[in-house]
């Protein structure tokens, strides 16, 4: 049920709404929580408080003072439309409905919470069909970012206790300049007082809910590119463009940096630090080899060698039982009342707009369950003009699965999204883009609304596409990049309308079927398989198909980045015979131990570890609850020696063969 705040601030909003304008002495007097205070000053404060809540909300309460009694205040909500609240096309809606989606509502916190129920409130009605081919998200949610992005947008500082990769937990004192997403996850990049000095903090490291500090005192620099900060991180003066020798049709990220053809056996990376180039081949070293530099190529090999002989033999278990447990941080996470009151608003307007809805469909539309939604209508029933006597309440029912409002006009409106419900769309969108396809030109015009909304750059005019001529005077690795970029949005293209088409018979002419050809990360070669497209997937990070596959005799999971081409509908299905020691699929069985040094603990977040232990010697061993093999691999060696797997046996003996047979190709001359 509804707390007594959230029950007040319904009645404020409908007495006042009901009418032309109230003074405060009226209000007070018909508001059964003001009526009751204490005393006067009680009452001011509970008010001020309330007026603070609606305004959040995103209605216009406006007050006026009585041009003939400078001490009689009337209140208000302004009818006239307002800029700030968005004005959409019916496929621009559904874009941000799908950004909502994004966010884990139940861990977030207040922002997420709030922005689909006010989405909801806009009066638009989604198109399914774009909905359905629109990629359900997984931006990382957190109970830490509410706080983090209200500091941003009022200038704030906030403490909170924070876990680096070196190092017990500290209270750190931070001004946060900006908060944004990286590859799926959540940075906080700002001025850190203790250190006086700018510092980039992960979001999940946070130990503590944020509290709010004192005003910001150090200006904010005009460029914080989140991106920018993040590939300073890796630089050095060492930099070079590597060649590097690849098998076809694997590698497909590094041949997206390089702009090589798919079945190219070399390639060759634009100019990069040597630390960065080092990860990026380090971590796709079961499919390339880096030929110059020279220097590069030896120490490529010297740290596979290291991995090797760090593997050879049995994990040190000792160490995992002697080491010290840690304990999982414990964030406060608890409904806000302006979360609930902009979740009722906002599913009376719904109603209303509609007439009357269906009560299942309402509840999943507010990412709530049935039984909630029944509370917050039995609240709404209890509701109304207080100005106008008990009998003028909100007339709401629900019987036989129906639900109706009426005599609720004031709660039929669209409620603004604030600056920080806009940010969270925007991170919302940007976990989208990478499998928007088609529809990224609608991404684009609902971002740019989105920021013209809190004074962003929406005003700024796109830039124009080069011409023709332009395109021919490129270089060679610029034609190829693009080539690559059409083929990324040949496959996505091709995928969407086959999740827009009618499913058939299964034919060579069903439109609901594709024929692809798919690079896996577990096995060498490539396979040939025939699908029908369900579900577009994000993590964030990466973009994933879910189809039933044919060759696989069931529903598989694909990443879109590894689907090489789309092939005629009459491609026979094959795939490779190989060596079963040749395979790394599945899911290793069982639990896996791992010591991370400081460098390698984001393979405890990125496998989301089942258990951390803090080891004497600084190590942070992590127990993995059964990985997927191949990404397991890939990450040990991504962390050029950061990262030892302790157990099993099996998965240590594969990482030295695939080690040892890495440091020989790096070897030879």
């Amino acid at each position: 049920m509804a707390s007594k705040n959230v029950e007040r601030l319904l009645n404020v909003i409908m007495t006042i709404g009901s009418r032309r304008r109230i003074d405060r002495a009226k209000l007070f007097s018909v508001i059964p929580d003001y009526a009751e205070a204490t005393s006067e000053q009680a009452v001011e404060r509970m008010f001020e408080r309330d007026k603070a809540a609606i305004l959040e909300l995103g209605l216009p309460l406006v007050s006026e003072r009585d041009v003939l009694d400078e001490n009689t205040v009337y209140y208000r909500i302004d009818a006239a439309p307002s800029s700030t609240v968005l004005d959409l096309t019916t496929e621009e809606y559904t874009v941000l409905l799908a950004a909502s989606r994004a966010w884990d509502a139940a861990a977030a916190g207040g922002a997420a919470r709030r922005v689909r129920a006010k989405l909801l409130s806009l009066g638009h009605d989604a198109d399914p069909d774009l909905l359905r081919r629109t990629p359900r998200g997984a931006v990382e949610s957190l109970p830490v970012l509410s706080p983090l992005l209200d500091a941003v947008v009022t200038g704030k500082s906030v403490r909170f206790t924070y876990r680096g990769t070196h190092g017990a937990p500290a209270q750190r004192h931070v001004e946060p300049w900006v908060v944004g997403v990286h590859d799926g996850h959540w940075y906080v990049y700002g001025f850190d007082r203790d250190r006086s000095a700018p510092r980039l903090f992960r979001a999940s490291r946070i130990e503590s809910f944020p509290a709010e500090g004192p005003a910001a005192k150090e200006p904010r620099p005009e460029d914080t590119d989140l991106d920018g900060v993040l590939a300073r991180m890796l630089d050095s003066d060492d930099r070079d463009a590597a060649l590097l020798r690849a098998a076809p049709y694997k590698a497909l990220s590094l041949r997206d940096r390089a702009g090589a053809e798919l079945e190219a056996e070399e390639l060759r990376l634009p100019v990069m630090p040597r630390p960065a180039a080092r990860r990026l081949v380090l971590s796709d070293v079961r499919w390339v080899e880096l030929v110059e530099p020279a220097a590069w190529r030896a120490e490529i090999a010297d740290v596979l060698t290291a991995i090797a002989d760090r593997h050879e033999g049995e994990g040190n278990l000792g160490a995992v039982e002697s080491a010290a447990s840690r304990p999982s941080p414990r964030i406060r996470l608890s409904p806000q009342s302006g979360d609930h009151l902009s979740r009722l608003i906002s599913a009376a307007s719904y109603v209303m707009n509609r007439g009357e809805a269906d009560l299942a469909e309402l509840a999943e539309a507010l990412d709530v369950s049935e039984k909630q939604l029944v509370d917050d209508l039995q609240v709404l029933f209890v509701c109304g003009d207080m100005g106008a006597g008990w009998e003028d309440l909100i007339e709401a029912e629900w019987e036989h699965g129906t639900v109706r409002v009426r005599n609720a006009e004031p709660l039929h409106r669209a409620l603004r999204l604030s600056a920080v419900e806009v940010t969270a769309l925007l991170a919302g969108l940007a976990a989208l883009e990478p499998a928007a396809g088609e529809g990224e030109r609608v991404v684009a015009a609902a971002r740019e609304k989105l920021l013209a909304a809190v004074g962003g750059e929406g005003d700024q005019p796109a830039p124009e596409a080069p011409t023709r001529q332009e395109l021919q005077q490129a270089s060679a690795a610029d034609e190829m990049a693009a080539r690559t970029a059409d083929r990324a949005d040949t496959v996505l293209a091709a995928v969407q309308r086959a999740l827009a088409a009618e499913p058939g018979e299964g034919g060579d002419d069903d439109p609901s079927h594709l024929t692809l050809r798919y690079s896996s990360a577990d096995r060498p070669g490539t396979t040939v398989r025939r699908i029908r497209p369900l579900a577009l997937e994000t993590d964030g990070a990466r973009s994933y198909l879910l189809a039933d596959c044919e060759l696989a005799g069931g529903e598989r999971r694909f990443r879109l980045d590894r689907i090489v081409e789309v092939l005629p509908p009459d491609t026979p299905m094959s795939r490779p015979d190989l060596d079963p020691d040749e395979v790394l699929d599945g899911r290793t069985e069982g639990d896996v131990w791992l010591r991370l040094d400081p460098p390698g603990r984001w393979i405890a977040e990125s496998f989301a570890a089942a258990e951390l232990r803090d080891g004497q010697d600084g190590a942070t061993y992590a127990r993995l609850d059964g990985p997927l093999r191949a990404p397991l691999v890939d990450a040990v060696f991504e962390s050029a020696g950061s990262a030892e797997v302790l157990s099993p046996s099996g998965l240590r003996h594969t990482i030295v063969t695939v080690a040892r047979a890495g440091a020989a190709r790096h070897s030879q001359q």
